[in-house]
């Protein structure tokens, strides 16, 4: 008997709790620079994961990010 998490595709069973990339370790994730993932958030046709700011410290959501991964490798 299938439950919700099976059913949806865009869930794997890795996509339990979330975590906050600050954005340093970001930039070292896909080895790019700050203003890279500046322009890469101002560029709405990429679909780069949002930020989540907390005290004036920029964080991403690692599942958004490895969600964003996987649109990538299928799209190549």
């Amino acid at each position: 008997m299938p439950t919700e998490l099976q059913s949806d595709p865009a869930l794997s069973p890795d996509d339990g709790d979330d975590v906050l990339i600050p954005d340093p370790q970001v930039c070292k994730r896909y080895s790019v620079t700050a203003m890279t993932l500046w322009r890469w958030d101002h560029n709405p046709t990429l679909g780069f994961p949002p930020p989540v700011r907390i005290n004036r410290r920029k964080y991403r959501s690692n599942k958004r990010l490895r969600q964003w991964d996987r649109s990538l490798a299928a799209k190549s």
